[in-house]
C-alpha cells in the first residue's frame, strides 16, 4: 500500500513502525473471510482492511481521532485471526495497538465510555480491588434485569453483572510471593505469572499448574513485586500505564533471572497460564524497543515466556489414571493467532488419554477478548452464541481452553443455552486442570470432583 506520511510524522519511531506495517498491506481482502466482526456485521469498515484504511488516513493527516475511527477500532476484538490469514505478513496487532494509543491521546470519549473504561482499567488489574468489586456484584446480580434498563450505561453494566460469578472462591495457597519446591529430583526452575483476575476468579488454575510442575521436578517461583502484565490497559490504549505495569513485572522477573547461582536462582522459563497475558509478555521486546533502560531486559523476558502447555511439551508426561473423557478443545485467539501455539495443548491431552475434538469455526473468536464482552456486549453476545452452538454440535464431556476470559465467556454461553432449554451446560476447564487430574491430581470440581488440597 502506498503511504503519504510527512517527514515530521516519521520522526516518531512509533509512526515509523506503523508506516512500515501499512506499506506491507496489499488490500487483498483475505482477512475479511476470518474477521469475526465483519462476519457478524457485514461492514467493510468493521474488517481489518477497512480499519487499516481508517488508521492510515488518521495517521497520515496527523489529526485527532474521529468518532468514525473510534467506533470501528473499538469494535475490533484484537483476536488477530487476520494475522493468521494474511499472506503478506501485515502485523495488524502493532498497528491497532498504536491506533488505540493515539485515540486515547486525541479523542475525548463521552462520559459514559470514560466511566466504564475507567472502572475496568482501575479495578481489573488489581486483585484486591477486583475481589471487592465482585463481592458487590454478587449482591447486585439479582437486579440485573433492572440494571440493563438503565439509560446509557445499562447494557454494559448488565454485561458486567452477567459475567460476574454468584460467589467467589476462597483465597488460594498460591498467593505469592512464594517458592514451591519440586516433589522429586529438581529438573528445572521457573517463575510463574500469578495474574490479576485469574487468582480471584479461578485460583484452581494456578494451583493445578504448580501441582503439575512440582510433580515433574520443577521448582516454581512467584516473585516478590509481581503485578499485572499490562495487557488489559495496553489494549485499551492506556500506553503509559501499561508500560509502567510491565516495567514492574520485568523488574520482578529480572531479580530471579540474574540472581546469584549459589542462591539457586536463574530461570529456565517464565510460565504463563493465561494466553492473553502470554501474547503481550512475548511482545515486550517490541513494546520496549526504544526504551534504553528496558529494551534488553524486555527482550530477555519475552524470550523466556512460555505458555504452560508450550513448556509441558518439553517434559515427559505419563498418565497416572485413565480419564475416558471426550474433550472439545477451544483454542483461544491469543493462543492460536497471537502465539501460534496450535498443536501442543491437543497433543498433551491426547497423550494423557483424552479424546480431543476440534471446534467447528475454531478460528473465530468467542467474543471475550479482554474487556470486549463488557464494552461491546451486543457483538460479544452474538459471538458467544455462535461459539457455544459450534461446541454443542460435538457433544463433548468437557471443554478445554488456555485462557480465563474464554472460560468465563463460554461458561456463560453454556448457562444461557441451558436456561433456554437447548441442552445441558458442558463444563469448561483450563487445559492444565485436566492435565493435573490425568497425572494424579484430584478430579476437578467442574467435573464433579472435590476441591484439590
Amino acid at each position: 500500500m502506498q503511504t503519504n506520511f510527512s517527514l515530521a510524522a516519521l520522526a516518531d519511531p512509533a509512526m515509523q513502525a506503523s508506516e512500515k506495517i501499512l506499506r506491507t498491506c496489499v488490500h487483498c481482502g483475505f482477512c475479511t473471510a476470518t474477521c469475526p466482526t465483519y462476519l457478524e456485521l457485514g461492514d467493510e469498515l468493521d474488517s481489518p482492511r477497512g480499519r487499516i484504511y481508517l488508521i492510515k488516513k488518521m495517521f497520515e493527516s496527523g489529526e485527532p481521532a474521529t468518532k468514525e475511527v473510534v467506533t470501528h477500532v473499538d469494535r475490533c476484538l484484537s483476536c488477530l485471526s487476520c494475522m493468521t490469514t494474511c499472506p503478506s505478513g501485515v502485523h495488524y496487532m502493532h498497528l491497532v495497538d498504536h491506533a488505540r494509543a493515539h485515540i486515547e491521546k486525541t479523542y475525548k470519549r463521552p462520559w459514559n465510555e470514560r466511566l466504564m473504561r475507567g472502572i475496568l482499567a482501575n479495578v481489573l488489574p488489581y486483585p484486591n480491588r477486583f475481589r471487592l468489586a465482585l463481592l458487590a456484584s454478587a449482591v447486585a446480580k439479582p437486579f440485573r434485569p433492572i440494571v440493563e434498563k438503565m439509560p446509557v450505561v445499562g447494557r454494559q453494566m448488565g454485561a458486567m453483572l452477567g459475567l460476574a460469578p454468584a460467589s467467589l472462591p476462597s483465597r488460594s495457597w498460591t498467593d505469592g510471593p512464594a517458592v514451591f519446591e519440586p516433589k522429586t529430583r529438581r529438573k528445572g526452575r521457573v517463575a510463574m505469572l500469578s495474574g490479576c483476575a485469574q487468582p480471584v476468579l479461578a485460583p484452581g488454575i494456578n494451583e493445578a499448574a504448580i501441582r503439575v510442575l512440582t510433580r515433574l521436578g520443577i521448582e516454581v517461583v512467584l516473585p516478590k513485586g509481581e503485578g499485572c502484565c499490562g495487557a488489559l490497559v495496553h489494549h485499551m490504549g492506556h500506553e503509559k500505564t501499561a508500560h509502567h505495569q510491565a516495567e514492574k513485572l520485568i523488574d520482578a522477573w529480572m531479580a530471579e533471572i540474574e540472581g546469584p547461582e549459589k542462591d539457586g536462582k536463574g530461570l529456565d522459563a517464565i510460565i504463563i497460564t493465561a494466553s492473553g497475558c502470554g501474547t503481550t509478555i512475548k511482545d515486550y521486546g517490541f513494546m520496549f524497543r526504544d526504551n534504553p533502560a528496558y529494551a534488553e531486559k524486555a527482550k530477555r523476558v519475552s524470550a523466556l515466556a512460555k505458555d504452560i502447555t508450550e513448556y509441558l511439551a518439553t517434559l515427559d508426561l505419563a498418565p497416572a489414571r485413565p480419564t475416558g473423557l471426550t474433550v472439545a478443545y477451544h483454542s483461544a485467539c491469543s493462543m492460536q493467532h497471537g502465539q501460534k501455539i496450535t498443536d501442543a495443548p491437543k497433543a498433551i491431552l491426547r497423550s494423557l488419554g483424552f479424546t480431543v475434538k476440534d471446534v467447528p469455526e475454531g478460528h473465530i473468536c468467542c467474543g471475550s477478548a479482554g474487556t470486549y464482552n463488557m464494552l461491546q456486549p451486543e457483538i460479544s453476545g452474538r459471538l458467544r452464541a455462535r461459539k457455544t452452538r459450534n461446541i454443542a454440535r460435538l457433544k463433548p464431556d468437557a471443554i478445554a481452553t488456555g485462557n480465563l476470559g474464554c472460560i468465563t465467556q463460554i461458561g456463560l454461553g453454556m448457562q444461557e443455552m441451558k436456561s433456554q432449554g437447548r441442552g445441558e451446560a458442558t463444563p469448561i476447564l483450563h487445559t492444565i486442570e485436566l492435565v493435573d487430574w490425568a497425572l494424579g491430581g484430584e478430579k476437578p470440581a467442574a467435573l464433579g470432583g472435590e476441591k484439590a488440597a
